[in-house]
């Protein structure tokens, strides 16, 4: 019988309406079997987060997805307070903690930067993997599986409509591959990001 996982996409953008990207990515996984939209600054305008409603969410998915756009090397402020609030001692972490264990958490960045900006001879000295390297021992911590992160590079040039329409199709095939166990999580862990290696770690579709 055929197994899928549970997904949840903890969705953090606090200007989404000016976000061509982000908006098209969210619009091609959101009618998905299986996923769950959860918009934080929508839900949490007042960063007041529902500590308890987060906790069960996570508890009902198998694959904790956050998808943000990258503000200064970071997530938005409002995916800070989540993990300050949300992953408490005893339920994320701690020797007796197990809510969270052996859920598979990603990161779905944009970022306004070029993937040439992001080595250590470009303009920000580090890479994609190094900069997100505090979210994987965040998800390690807390005895999670990790991967790397799915990442759409240059948005500060504009992205004409195909392109937007491309990605916002891979992140559609990378999603429902995660749902139906057809990614190849040992590969994905390795290459520096899933976005640009999908047809490797995705099997037979």
């Amino acid at each position: 019988m055929k197994t899928t996982k549970k997904i949840l996409i903890n969705f953090a953008h606090p200007a989404k309406s000016k976000s061509k990207i982000n908006i098209a990515l969210r619009k091609m996984v959101e009618n998905l079997d299986g996923v769950t939209i959860n918009d934080l600054y929508d839900h949490y305008p007042d960063f007041m987060i529902d500590i308890s409603r987060e906790q069960g969410l996570c508890e009902a998915h198998d694959v904790i997805v956050f998808q943000h756009p990258f503000y200064w090397y970071q997530a938005p402020s409002i995916v800070k307070e989540w993990f300050d609030l949300v992953l408490e001692h005893g339920w994320a972490y701690g020797a007796m903690a197990t809510a969270l264990k052996d859920k598979l958490f990603v990161q779905t960045l944009t970022a306004g930067g070029d993937a040439a900006s992001y080595q250590a001879d470009g303009m920000n000295r580090y890479t994609i993997a190094e900069l997100t390297s505090p979210f994987r021992a965040t998800a390690n911590l807390c005895k999670m599986a990790s991967i790397s992160p799915f990442t759409i590079l240059g948005i500060h040039r504009g992205l004409p409509d195909e392109e937007i329409r491309f990605h916002a199709e891979n992140y559609r095939r990378f999603i429902v591959a995660l749902r139906d166990n057809r990614l190849n999580l040992d590969m994905a862990k390795e290459i520096p990001c899933c976005s640009t290696h999908l047809d490797a770690i995705i099997g037979k579709e």
